[in-house]
């Protein structure tokens, strides 16, 4: 009965914060005032790429003496504003949209002369909009359907709802979308397999979630069950296989509830994107947003689900309050994601994928500047977006697995547990966590870990004294056959290479020097056909690896493999490179000029600054 109370009074506050500390990345005065549900109502039109139509934002007023409200939006056409009264009657009132800025959007203020219940937004996005990305159909696999989808992390909700878009705010919300007949809608709530493509569908979040969260899409879509309560949404292109590739979904799922408690969202769906999305996965509640590059027909890949469904757990029902905190979400869930892999493909898949994560983010950390290795970083200004990088996964996930191996399994997964527990539909900041910690683990158990190993970790530069060390066998063998062969005493037909699963190619390829001769690289290639590769990570390290040692039979298979993915893991990295050179940054603009109106806008965004600069 406490437990269902908690969530009640969560839907009723919507806000429902442990966070004192200030998102500066928003207009709101949510301090002042809280949105608690928001409903829209709006149309796509897709030869326009806009949404148009109009929200309604419940509202909290924390102080009784304010009746002015300031909301995000970036690049929208605000037509006219409404107020409801307590007495249930609307009355126009009067709105101001300030000057743009370049990060943070405009500041839409509304002025109503009394505290109203609810504010009416009438206004249309722009085919700018940073979050949302529409295809033609000549952009998508089947050629005959348009395609759109939002990713509003973090601060893109903005672009297409008028809203108080910080992750201290959470709310629930319903929606009423009107598409053409040919597209079937989704978004981040309950969704209907069977929903008849009329044009017309409806929608409901009843849990509380931040504004980064709310995500649609709409295309030539299909459904296929995995379990009862899994499944896949996809182009018919993909269905199939990526219904088979993720039938592990629901043991996943399984394994996390025996681990960290009840998974609270109901159903638990993928949406296969085009290959322009952005990112690996995007970890939308009910229906995760999932990049067709880890369909790699073997199931290699699929700790990227593991990774979102985490999101479930760590962000989704506990959630970083600022993006300074952003480890909060994406350093549990890259813990939680390695406890189940290991749970359901074995200790040895994931100590390799610990292994590769651990070295990734040491090569990143000597690019990064000292500032920018901080957990509890200080973004002084710049776009959020520049918070994600290797530390708030990996180092976030190896301050956990610190903590793991000193205070023992048995104390700390119950640890972590009851954080999730307490702290079920809150957005909090790092202050909070670490006052929980100290009070529920490190006061609890004294001896172990002190509150200044802990303070190290969050808010100095670096990987401290201590960090763990994955050592993989399975690595240690194919760093063996790597000797071996460059010092002659074997050859490559003789590499047990066959049975290598993916994370011992990247490996592979990714200890191999760069004083790799043009003879080697012919041999590898050769070998192995590294540069026609289908997997995506494995062709992403080879080109890589390629670019380096100035290796060319790759350049028209890179053209390719650019301009038909944008994520920004796999493409970023390979553009970086080639800018390195007069040579490399000339093919690099060519090929970007054929592969930027494909791109998201956030893609588009890095690429234009890496190769402007």
């Amino acid at each position: 009965m406490l437990h269902r109370l908690v969530i009640f009074c969560a839907l009723l506050l919507g806000s429902f914060a442990a966070s004192s500390a200030t998102d500066h990345y928003t207009y709101a005065n949510y301090q002042q005032v809280t949105v608690t549900h928001l409903h829209l109502d709006l149309s796509m039109d897709f030869e326009k790429k806009t949404l148009s139509g109009f929200a309604d934002l419940q509202l909290n007023w924390l102080d009784k003496n304010q009746t002015v409200v300031h909301l995000d939006t970036r690049d929208l056409v605000i037509d006219r504003a409404y107020a409801k009264a307590h007495d249930g009657s609307w009355q126009k009132v009067a709105f101001s949209l300030a000057e743009r800025d370049p990060v943070l959007g405009s500041k839409l203020t509304i002025r109503p002369d009394f505290a109203a219940k609810t504010l009416r937004i009438y206004y249309s996005s722009t085919p700018e909009a940073s979050g949302l990305q529409w295809l033609t159909p000549a952009q998508t696999a089947g050629k005959t359907t348009p395609f759109m989808f939002s990713q509003n992390q973090a601060i893109h909700a903005r672009s297409w709802i008028p809203i108080q878009d910080t992750p201290a705010v959470r709310m629930a919300y319903s929606a009423r979308i009107q598409s053409p007949e040919n597209v079937l809608v989704l978004m981040s709530a309950p969704n209907n397999p069977a929903a008849a493509r009329d044009g017309d569908y409806q929608f409901a979040m009843p849990k509380p979630i931040p504004a980064y969260l709310i995500a649609i899409a709409a295309g030539d879509l299909q459904f296929k069950a995995m379990s009862e309560q899994t499944g896949v949404y996809a182009e018919p292109y993909i269905l199939n296989a990526a219904a088979s590739e993720f039938t592990s979904t629901q043991a996943m799922i399984d394994a996390t509830e025996k681990l960290y408690g009840e998974y609270r969202w109901g159903r638990y769906d993928l949406l296969i994107l085009p290959p322009s999305f952005p990112f690996g996965g995007m970890e939308n509640p009910v229906l995760s947003f999932i990049t067709p590059t880890v369909v790699a027909g073997d199931a290699s890949l699929v700790n990227l689900i593991a990774h979102e469904l985490a999101h479930s757990w760590s962000g989704n029902l506990v959630t970083n309050a600022t993006w300074r905190d952003l480890w909060l979400n994406e350093g549990f869930t890259s813990y939680v994601e390695n406890r189940i892999m290991e749970q359901v493909f074995g200790t040895d898949r994931a100590v390799m994928e610990q292994a590769l994560s651990v070295q990734g983010l040491k090569d990143e950390l000597t690019e990064l500047s000292p500032n920018d290795s901080i957990l509890h970083i200080e973004l002084q200004g710049r776009d959020p977006d520049d918070a994600f990088s290797g530390v708030p996964y990996t180092k976030g996930q190896l301050f956990l697995m610190f903590l793991e191996q000193q205070f023992g399994r048995d104390k700390f997964d119950p640890f972590v547990r009851q954080y999730f527990a307490d702290h079920a539909f809150q957005s909090i900041d790092t202050e909070t966590f670490i006052n929980y910690l100290d009070k529920n683990l490190l006061q609890k158990h004294p001896g172990v870990v002190s509150l200044e190993q802990a303070k190290t970790w969050i808010y100095q530069p670096g990987l401290p004294a201590g960090t763990p060390q994955p050592q993989s066998d399975a690595f240690v063998n194919v760093q063996q056959h790597i000797n071996n062969w460059l010092n002659g005493t074997t050859d490559l037909a003789s590499l047990p290479a066959a049975g290598w699963t993916v994370h011992e190619w990247l490996y592979f390829i990714n200890n191999l020097p760069l004083s790799l001769s043009t003879e080697q690289m012919v041999a590898l290639d050769n070998r192995f056909t590294l540069t026609t590769s289908a997997n995506s990570e494995i062709a992403h390290a080879w080109y890589l690896l390629a670019l380096k040692t100035g290796y060319q039979p790759i350049m028209p298979q890179l053209q390719q493999y650019l301009i038909n993915i944008g994520r920004r893991k796999l493409i970023i990295p390979l553009y970086k490179q080639l800018a390195t050179t007069p040579e490399g940054l000339a093919f690099a603009k060519a090929v970007y000029s054929k592969a930027r109106p494909g791109y998201h806008p956030l893609a588009q965004g890095s690429v234009d600054e890496l190769l402007l600069k």
